[in-house]
């Protein structure tokens, strides 16, 4: 009897001579699974396209988003899958098959361990691609805009060292007081002395502030039971008169042996000037809570943007690169376009900075800010300035324009700086119905400005130019400015 050739060497005649049949194919090399049937622990090769808003990179498998964390665009990467989701896949990054030619050494050893940077492993020609890519995407995701019109980043030309703020939380670790961040999804504290994107006059500060905790038995306070007394560690410094401001933020509104840890401090921080407290008690990702008190000390410190001061009391929002933060408010001030007739309101002013550096050239500003000792910045800050033209109310945005625009208030430009989370939908419904000719929208997430964005595009406004700016060298985040203007 004839035996059967087997079928992986079974002749092919004809037009497909020399190719395999799908039956060969599928026996010869298994089938990859389905990205509906993987497991936790498989394999996956995956091809990246761009950074994710958090830094990570995003690729497909079989049509299904995959987010690796530390891969980079253009590269082919084998990942092993950490979570499944009916919409998406988190995979950890295993091998690099073709590597990236922006893949780069990162400058931080604790760089993989820190989660602060996202980027340090893609040079600064790649971080700006990939900060354009970013918001680019978010505008076509969440805008419905597929060719949105994004100028060029504005970059840093050193993008080291610029933070003159840091927000370092209290821990232990070896039985040594920790300052420094929590690895990404962990509960693990990673001490980030030396931090080459904070300014070297603040890591100084921490370290010396460091051990004087740890000398003084100051204890920190611990996630898990709930127990301790230390929160966080907060440094600003001002980049015009190098003076350092310090505060404690507590579980209770008392500092242990303060006359002594305050004397260690000056004694070996001479550029501290205030030394502070904040009580913070509730089980909340915010950093402060609601009541501060000067332990020691001025009550503020000054800082300078071009020829504007401002006063910074301890927990007033200030931007933490002011190199850049010039940058970012002048185009604000190109957005405004103002000719010395407008009215203005800053919405989230804070401790009005926007504001003041566009009244100069309106006729009104009205700002907008919720914490109490900001607002009182703000109106020292334009006494300070010899500005007469620009009026702070205490309250929410999405309270006090509503309440304006219903009493016959209206605003001919509105800038808005909110907090990630974007404008609250009261806000931007008051500032449809003011009819502004331009909103002006300042953004450190481009998912809620795009979102925001969509609004006002159906309220009757068109979008005329999207200008990011990389204020957070090294790390995902981009700040954006966009002005939309009212349809004749």
């Amino acid at each position: 009897m004839k035996r059967r050739r087997p079928r992986c060497t079974r002749k092919v005649t004809g037009r497909n001579a020399g190719k395999s049949t799908s039956k060969e194919q599928t026996w010869m090399k298994p089938k990859a699974p389905e990205a509906d049937n993987l497991k936790i622990g498989d394999s996956i090769v995956v091809t990246i396209k761009r950074i994710g808003i958090n830094g990570e990179g995003v690729g497909y498998y079989r049509r299904k988003a995959v987010f690796v964390p530390g891969a980079l665009p253009d590269e082919v990467v084998k990942a092993k899958v950490a979570k499944t989701n009916p919409r998406f896949i988190e995979a950890k990054l295993a091998a690099i098959e073709r590597k990236s030619p922006h893949r780069i050494s990162p400058a931080c050893p604790v760089y993989e361990q820190c989660g602060g940077c996202q980027l340090q492993h893609l040079d600064d020609a790649g971080q700006r691609a990939a900060k354009m890519e970013i918001v680019r995407e978010s505008f076509a995701r969440y805008a419905g805009l597929d060719n949105p019109p994004i100028r060029p980043i504005a970059a840093m030309a050193d993008p080291w060292h610029y933070r003159h703020k840091a927000q370092l939380q209290a821990g232990t670790a070896g039985g040594h007081t920790v300052l420094g961040l929590y690895s990404p999804s962990s509960h693990r504290l990673v001490d980030i002395a030396g931090c080459p994107v904070q300014h070297g006059d603040i890591n100084r500060a921490a370290g010396v502030i460091r051990s004087l905790l740890e000398q003084f038995g100051i204890p920190p306070w611990q996630e898990k039971s709930g127990q301790g007394l230390l929160r966080t560690v907060v440094i600003r410094r001002s980049s015009r008169t190098g003076e350092m401001q310090v505060t404690f933020v507590l579980t209770q509104d008392r500092l242990p042996k303060a006359d002594k840890l305050i004397a260690g401090i000056r004694s070996a921080l001479p550029d501290v000037v205030t030394v502070a407290v904040n009580k913070q008690d509730k089980k909340t990702p915010l950093v402060f809570g609601e009541h501060t008190r000067v332990l020691w000390g001025k009550p503020a410190i000054e800082e300078r943007l071009g020829d504007l001061s401002y006063r910074l009391s301890p927990r007033a929002f200030f931007q933490i690169n002011p190199e850049q933060t010039t940058v970012l408010y002048d185009y604000v001030k190109e957005a405004a376009a103002l000719t010395g007739k407008e009215r203005v309101v800053d919405a989230y002013c804070g401790t009005g900075t926007i504001a003041l550096w566009l009244a100069p050239r309106a006729a009104e500003v009205r700002g907008i800010e919720e914490i109490p000792e900001a607002v009182r910045d703000a109106r020292q800050n334009a006494q300070a300035n010899g500005i007469g033209n620009a009026r702070f109310f205490l309250g929410k945005s999405e309270t006090l324009l509503p309440a304006w625009v219903k009493d016959g208030y209206r605003p001919d430009v509105i800038v808005v700086d909110p907090p990630r989370t974007g404008c609250d939908p009261k806000l931007l419904a008051a500032a449809i119905a003011a009819r502004p000719k331009r909103f002006v929208y300042v953004s450190c997430n481009p998912a809620t400005l795009a979102k925001d964005c969509k609004v006002l595009l159906d309220g009757s406004y068109a979008l005329e130019w999207i200008q990011p700016v990389d204020m957070f060298p090294q790390t995902a985040h981009v700040e954006s400015v966009i002005l939309l203007v009212r349809k004749a």
